[in-house]
């Protein structure tokens, strides 16, 4: 049985609750970031596309120190960094495991296909994407290096479903 990701609840970046449910009618693109990557400057990108799309999208960043320890702040610098650096206004979780032993029920989640209903993944690197419709089910998910901006991801936001 597919579940949807309007079912969690995460701690924002500010130590407030973060329901999912709130986002009814919206799709929602999930990104594990980081603010020490190459891939680092897709935060631009990221909020280029919510302000583009915030009608019918939201974007959520989940900071994550798995890889390479490129998100070595606490969740204070990660903010300070986002807001002053990108002008980041999505929501932004408190920071989180995406893989390995202590991996957050949220990436349980949305890695495993006995979870989601549709695909097992695992999080190759920061600025991985997943993509969930507008009743709160995945659709896919992009690599690392698929930009937000891409064309794959623009029409499936064009679509309603």
């Amino acid at each position: 049985m597919k579940k949807s990701i309007h079912e969690f609840t995460i701690k924002s970046i500010e130590g407030k609750e973060l329901s999912f449910k709130d986002f009814k009618g919206r799709k929602i693109l999930l990104v594990n970031v980081a603010s020490a990557c190459g891939l680092t400057p897709q935060y631009q990108l990221l909020q280029d596309l919510y302000e583009s799309y915030k009608d019918r999208l939201v974007v959520v960043g989940c900071p994550a120190n798995n890889f390479a320890g490129q998100e070595p702040g606490t969740n204070e610098e990660i903010l300070e960094f986002c807001t002053t650096r990108f002008a980041v206004q999505f929501p932004l979780t408190e920071k989180i495991s995406v893989l390995g032993d202590d991996i957050h029920p949220l990436y349980q989640f949305v890695t495993k296909k006995d979870n989601n209903g549709v695909a097992d993944s695992e999080v190759q690197w920061n600025f991985q994407k997943y993509l969930f419709d507008e009743d709160g089910f995945l659709i896919c998910s992009f690599s690392p290096r698929t930009e937000p901006t891409d064309e794959m991801i623009l029409s499936l936001l064009e679509t309603v479903s």
